[in-house]
């Protein structure tokens, strides 16, 4: 097992070679670069029996049939620029090496393995087209904007309806890098995500009134930036008193932004994140009382507690510590949850690196995540695992 770990992490390093810019690696929705992944990942899957075909958004998808519910393993294959070489694309690598895992059983779930196409939402600026696509709320406005990209790609966007999810499928999972610290601070391989936490983002303006630096006595003064600071800092104190609940201010913007002129105008954004959506709006309404209600809102998404449960016991199973917690980040699995059964696993990320070339994952974890997937995928038949 040690040994396929490490050819998991040697897939993903050699993908991430394919890219749009030279040096690093960038690759966004549909980009040219996509068609050698793709084939690459198809002929590891069609080599030990998998049906494989890319869907009309760009969804790589590869059935192992077999005698069980079908479990489907997915994660995305596009990149944000200057990239790492595993987020996202490990989940799929690490599902198609379960898939082969299970080949050689006589008795096997259907494995179905998905490789989603623009999770990011780099190239149009909104993200999961695939998973989307996948489960039937890809809206007509987002087809037309990426029909081009489609068609470049020699797909046909009249297809896309044919993109849905299989009827019989039971249960998803998703394998992820945690790309945070808590992992490793807890020096754990693994960690059972229970759900994928809502988020709350603002715009807030503070008004004062540009003047000479030189020339107005500070008790004179409307400084909107020392304003904006003093928020800031109550921003800090309020996310740091509630568990749970993280609060950023991570973009400033001051207007007239000269060294010597007082600061009239400050803009900052306010990014608020909690997997209890009331406790999130409480945050927005302590911070911001008058917070405009159109608001960027996106719900807290919950992961099935019944397949979480049986995730967390094969966790234990196969024996690792099992640690619950809920993932800070969007991933493809909350537009998937809605509608089959999902589950997410992390894998700890060395240094709490994500996004960045720097980005690493540890063969122990790797390996840990394969022995799991392994248990789950036996569990699921009841079946004692060999």
């Amino acid at each position: 097992m040690r040994d396929r770990a490490q050819n998991v992490i040697d897939w993903c390093r050699s993908l991430a070679t394919l890219s749009e810019e030279p040096g690093c690696t960038t690759r966004t929705f549909l980009s040219p670069p996509m068609h050698e992944v793709h084939r690459l990942l198809g002929d590891w899957m069609r080599g030990f029996g998998m049906e494989v075909s890319v869907d009309a958004v760009g969804n790589l998808r590869g059935v192992l049939p077999g005698d069980g519910p079908r479990l489907i393993i997915g994660s995305h294959l596009d990149t944000v620029p200057d990239a790492g070489a595993f987020d996202g694309v490990l989940g799929v690598v690490l599902g198609i090496a379960i898939a082969e895992i299970a080949s050689s059983r006589e008795h096997r779930p259907t494995i179905e393995v998905v490789g989603f196409s623009e999770e990011e939402g780099v190239r149009y600026g909104f993200p999961f087209i695939g998973s989307k696509a996948f489960v039937g709320t890809l809206d007509r406005g987002s087809i037309l904007l990426a029909e081009p990209e489609i068609r470049e790609f020699g797909l046909d966007p009249g297809e896309v309806p044919q993109a849905h999810f299989s009827a019989d499928s039971t249960a998803y999972l998703e394998i992820h890098i945690e790309q945070g610290p808590v992992l490793e601070s807890l020096q754990l391989p693994l960690g059972v995500v229970d759900a994928i936490a809502g988020q709350s983002r603002l715009e807030v303006t503070f008004e004062g009134q540009a003047n000479h630096a030189g020339t107005t006595p500070m008790a004179l003064r409307h400084d909107a930036l020392t304003k904006a600071a003093k928020w800031i800092l109550q921003v800090e104190k309020y996310g740091t008193a509630h568990e749970g609940l993280v609060a950023t201010v991570g973009r400033v913007h001051v207007t007239p932004n000269a060294s010597n002129v007082i600061p009239g105008r400050v803009h900052v954004s306010l990014d608020v994140r909690h997997r209890d959506d009331e406790i999130r709006h409480q945050a927005v309404r302590a911070l911001v009382p008058d917070a405009f209600p159109g608001h960027f809102n996106q719900p807290a998404v919950p992961m099935d507690a019944a397949l979480t449960g049986q995730l967390a016991r094969a966790v234990e199973a196969a024996g690792y510590p099992v640690h619950h917690m809920t993932s800070g980040a969007g991933h493809d699995a909350m537009i998937i949850a809605p509608h089959i059964p999902s589950a997410m696993l992390f894998l700890r990320s060395p240094g709490g690196i994500s996004h960045s070339p720097l980005e690493s994952v540890l063969v122990e974890d790797v390996e840990a995540a394969l022995r799991v997937t392994q248990t789950l995928v036996c569990d699921l038949l009841k079946e004692p695992n060999a």
